[in-house]
Order: C-alpha cells, then sequence, then structure tokens
C-alpha cells in the first residue's frame, strides 16, 4: 500500500457485501447516513451468502437470551415481511425435526422446550403416525413440526437489499479488498488493494466481511489483538437429489455436533437437495480461506455420498440407490470459543469509537440479517460505537 495515496473522507464503511453488509447499509442509508460498502470480489454476495441451505429459521435451537437466539426470531419475522414488501421469492413451508429412534425422542422436548423460551409457541410434537400423516414417505418415532421455518431466495433477497440501498444514497464498490487499518484519534483509515489503491477515513467501519472478518480485524492497527477471535472453519458439502423428493416440508434430524445434520431442504422450484455435513478444516491460524485456491475449499468430494446416503436412509428408507449428485459445499465461520454465539463487537468490548466487529455470522445469520442490521444501527445511534 502506497501511504502516500491521498486520503479520502467517508461518513461510513461497511467492509463486505454479503446479505449482512447489504442489510446493514440498506438500514444505515434509510437513516441519512453516508454509506459505502466495499467488496473484496467482482461481485456482491460471493462468499457465505451464495453458499448456504436459502432456510428461514424459526429460531428452536439457540441459547435463550444469546443473540442468535433474539436475532433469528425478530430477523424471522422482519424478514417475512420484507420479502413480501419487496416481492422476494420465498415459500413458508415448514419443517419437521425428526427422531429415527427411541434414544432421540427425549432430544424433541428439549428443543421444544428452548424454543418455547425463545418466543417460538408454534410448534407441535407429533407421534409417528401425525408425521407420515403430513409426510407419507418419512421414517420416524416422532416429529416437531415448525410451520414457521421456510425458505428465500437469497440472490433476490440481496438484490432488493442493494437497491434501496443505493436508493438511499448507499454506493458499492466491487474488486476492492481491504489491506490494512489504523485506528486513529479521528476516526478509523481503512487501506484497501486492487487496481485502484485507496486511503479511506471513516467515522464508522463495519466489518461484514464473514469467513475473513477476524483476519481482517487482526489487520487494524491499534485494535488490541487480544479481542480478535481465533477463527475454525466448518466445511459443509451438499449433494443434490436426481429426481423429485416425496415431501413438501424441509426435514431435519436431530442437531449433531457444530451443525443441524444432513437435512433435506427444496428450493424455490421444488428440488430437494442434503446437507450440510460437517468437515472441519485444518487452516492456519489467521489465514482465511479465501486465500487458498477455490477447488481446496469449495470442491465436493463424491466419496462423501455413501455417509450421505446412510444418513438420509434414517429417516427416508426409500431413497433410491445413485440418487445423489455432488452439488456445492459452504464454509461456516466458526470461532474458536466457548460460546457458539454470534459476536457483535462495538466500542463497549474494544474500546474504539465507530467501529463494529461481526464475528461467528454463520446460520442463522441469513434469517437474523436484517434484525442484526437494525441491533448494528441501535449501537450506532445509541453511541455505544
Amino acid at each position: 500500500m502506497n501511504t502516500n495515496e491521498p486520503i479520502e473522507t467517508v461518513d461510513c464503511l461497511i467492509l463486505g457485501a454479503g446479505v449482512v453488509g447489504l442489510a446493514c447499509a440498506r438500514e444505515l442509508a434509510s437513516r441519512g447516513r453516508e454509506v459505502l460498502v466495499l467488496e473484496s470480489t467482482e461481485r456482491f454476495g460471493s462468499g457465505i451468502s451464495s453458499r448456504n441451505s436459502e432456510v428461514i429459521h424459526a429460531g428452536l435451537y439457540y441459547e435463550p437470551g444469546s443473540l442468535k437466539a433474539t436475532l433469528c426470531v425478530r430477523g424471522r419475522e422482519l424478514l417475512y415481511r420484507y420479502c413480501a414488501e419487496r416481492h422476494v421469492a420465498h415459500r413458508q413451508c415448514g419443517k419437521l425435526v425428526v427422531a429415527t429412534t427411541e434414544a432421540q425422542r427425549p432430544r424433541l422436548a428439549a428443543i421444544l422446550d428452548r424454543a418455547q423460551a425463545n418466543g417460538v409457541h408454534d410448534l407441535r410434537l407429533l407421534d409417528a403416525t401425525e408425521a407420515r400423516g403430513l409426510e407419507p414417505s418419512l421414517a420416524c418415532v416422532a416429529a416437531l413440526h415448525s410451520p414457521s421455518t421456510g425458505i428465500v431466495d437469497t440472490h433476490g433477497l440481496m438484490l432488493a437489499l442493494l437497491g434501496d440501498a443505493e436508493r438511499d444514497g448507499a454506493t458499492l464498490v466491487l474488486d476492492t479488498p481491504v489491506v490494512g487499518g489504523e485506528i486513529g484519534r479521528d476516526g478509523i483509515l481503512i487501506e484497501t488493494g486492487g487496481t485502484a489503491p485507496m486511503r479511506l477515513a471513516a467515522r464508522t467501519v463495519i466489518n461484514a466481511t464473514g469467513l475473513g472478518a477476524p483476519s481482517l480485524a487482526a489487520r487494524l492497527r491499534g485494535l488490541d489483538p487480544a479481542l480478535v477471535p481465533q477463527a475454525r472453519y466448518a466445511k459443509g458439502s451438499y449433494f443434490s437429489l436426481r429426481g423429485k423428493a416425496p415431501f413438501s416440508r424441509l426435514i431435519y434430524p436431530v442437531p449433531e455436533e457444530a451443525g443441524l445434520g444432513v437435512h433435506l431442504t427444496l428450493d424455490l422450484q421444488g428440488r430437494a437437495r442434503f446437507g450440510p455435513d460437517v468437515e472441519w478444516l485444518d487452516f492456519a491460524p489467521g489465514e482465511p480461506p479465501a486465500g487458498l485456491p477455490e477447488p481446496a475449499c469449495y470442491r465436493v468430494d463424491p466419496a462423501r455420498g455413501a455417509r450421505f446416503v446412510d444418513a438420509i436412509r434414517r429417516y427416508w428408507p426409500a431413497l433410491p440407490d445413485d440418487a445423489l449428485d455432488p452439488d456445492y459445499a459452504g464454509i461456516r465461520p466458526k470461532l474458536d470459543t466457548a460460546s457458539e454465539d454470534f459476536r457483535i463487537d462495538g466500542p463497549s468490548r474494544h474500546g474504539v469509537p465507530g467501529l463494529v466487529n461481526l464475528f461467528g455470522i454463520e446460520s442463522p445469520g441469513l434469517t437474523a440479517s436484517l434484525a442484526i442490521a437494525e441491533h448494528v444501527a441501535k449501537m450506532l445511534s445509541d453511541g455505544a460505537a
């Protein structure tokens, strides 16, 4: 970075143009802030936002009182309303969380208790006969019906968010990676690379770079390194189903370590895919996945399909042989902490006015995106950031 580059002054910089970054841009621009969004790649939404299940979560699984719980439930309400108002394709199809053995039945009751503590009161426990009445091809001993779970066209959602933000004066700049920065007395200096390097002094900086958020925060000179969490990365592969699935709702097993198990989701055209599984990636400390060749990060190993078949046949025994094709993979930004919660760090944690770091924004980040934006804007308006 050429330190002789002139310094431009901006009000609010949002780093990262995924669904959360765009939601923040929309929210702050609507409140009259001057917003500039910097995206390191050639298009918006090309990271985590393009590699997920596109599920609108109800808020069943998260620790009561956590950010994931409160922002998921609030975000779901905001998201359904926004999609209806802006004509973003979505469907409230519902889902079944299934116990396939008697030993799993108590875990459904525990999920129900936690969901109710989170303010989700539309769930219903079903016995096997009731569950098969909704989905005749399902095999289970019991199920939990969540009617407020749905699916959404993520790209359409991001287009709407970007359109709203730009209508209110926000600007998106692509192919502009952030290479470093510095905390100053009068603001935060951000240094960019790419074909047109810049030095930007901002009153507010929101780090919404997803997988790269910890490594970007570590490159901000003057931010205490002890306040930057160590990132961990959980890869999840998906397989698609040839032909039509005999289900009209999403089917989830009881949760497993680091994820919600190999579940069946549907897209808006009715096509079925299964996943994600969990594969921990062994990256060097602070090395973001974007720094590796894409095949090493996102290639789906066909050999993993055998594990998928075993997992799927626990709740769908009639899955045909050779019916799965490798589809795509995503990577979830985990944090090396005891908590599985989001971390939304403002100055009350790190002491830097105007800086908000969004760490560990994995699922239900899509569902919670509008609520995260609302939360960040409130932090700023309250003077907490």
